[in-house]
């Protein structure tokens, strides 16, 4: 049997939302317990939740029980550096599912498609490729090379993908937010 983890991209300033739209509360949980959960869910192991600014309070705010938990000292570089920082945590798996925590329409079928495909798979959504993404190990090499903030984009561009419908709402601002909870039903 094949092993997917999983990297959960969570570490950047959330400067256009005003504070750490990760602990963002959806129901029950905040918007990077979410993403573990769906992950989990998925059957991804392991799984690694990578942190950058807030990290402190991100923790302490939040049920990250059974994830591997690091932190990104760069991550103001942007997200090819927390794609390198969670690659590393993953030296023995098959691939790996990459995952921002700020996509409400991800959902654990969407993920499971993705892992189970064994190829280079991205999501599609609003006229382009990109994340949740799954990745094999044979292109953690080439991850490993990204710089900046496109993260694996341009690898993505021409690879498949699956439809991931609502996937173009990032909950980037308070705006956006309301946008997701008249969608998908979440109170705050």
């Amino acid at each position: 049997m094949r092993r997917v983890g999983a990297v959960i991209l969570a570490a950047g300033a959330s400067t256009r939302f005003g504070e750490p739209k990760q602990l963002v509360i959806f129901g029950t949980e905040n918007l990077l317990e979410r993403c573990v959960r769906v992950a989990t869910e998925a059957y991804c192991s392991p799984i690694v939740v990578v942190l950058g600014a807030y990290a402190e309070l991100i923790q302490e705010k939040s049920n990250l029980n059974g994830v591997q938990v690091v932190l990104n000292r760069g991550w103001q570089e942007g997200m090819a550096s927390s794609i390198r920082v969670g690659l590393e945590k993953l030296p023995d798996v098959d691939g790996a599912v990459v995952m921002v925590c700020d996509m409400p329409a991800v959902t654990t079928r969407h993920v499971r498609a993705l892992a189970d495909s064994g190829e280079i798979m991205g999501s599609s959504y609003a006229g382009r490729r990109g994340v949740p993404a799954y990745l094999p190990q044979s292109m953690f090499s080439a991850l490993m090379k990204l710089q900046g903030e496109m993260g694996a984009r341009d690898l993505l561009r021409s690879a498949p993908s699956i439809e991931l419908p609502g996937g173009e709402l990032e909950i980037d601002t308070e705006k956006d937010l309301r946008i997701a909870q008249e969608r998908f039903g979440w109170q705050t």
